[in-house]
């Protein structure tokens, strides 16, 4: 009786996240990934997108899971997060319930998960810089960026420059 308590309190905890396009996502209750002590990482991305997979790559070296999903519309992921028009990028990632959008660095959103700042849905790199994370060139060419904070009805702040 007890073994059949614990799976079902396995099950009970685990959160099916179903985006309305069709695509299924699942983590635990935590968002915690077993193997790293960090949050796991849903990524939505285009399936001819390089530079994404790049990105899930940084992450995943600095001890996140990553788990890709490729669809072929992405607007309605975005739209179904609430990313702002003027902050989008190329893929879009769910960390811990936040929004991760573009390319963001892991110590940037490091920082968002310690820090949790209140009223902050999301944080974004807009568009596709040279040298930010799955951007980087064989030069080392790199463009300044800013990191932007976004809340759930779309005012926008600077949370970090590189």
């Amino acid at each position: 009786m007890t073994m059949i308590r614990s799976a079902a309190a396995a099950v009970a905890s685990a959160v099916v996240l179903v985006v309305g396009i069709g695509v299924a996502v699942v983590s635990t209750q935590s968002g915690k990934s077993a193997t790293a002590g960090k949050p796991s990482v849903a990524v939505f991305k285009s399936p001819t997108c390089g530079c994404c997979a790049k990105w899930n790559e940084h992450m995943t070296a600095a001890g996140y899971t990553v788990n890709s999903r490729d669809t072929t519309d992405m607007n309605a992921v975005k739209d179904e997060h609430r990313v702002p028009s003027a902050l989008r990028s190329c893929h879009t990632a769910l960390v811990a319930g936040y929004v991760i959008e573009g390319h963001v660095p892991q110590d940037v959103v490091a920082k968002l998960l310690a820090e949790r700042p209140a009223g902050i849905v999301g944080i974004a790199v807009p568009g596709m810089p040279a040298g930010s994370p799955g951007m980087e060139s064989a030069d080392g060419f790199k463009t300044p960026y800013q990191v932007m904070a976004f809340t759930q009805d779309g005012q926008s702040r600077v949370y970090a420059s590189k």
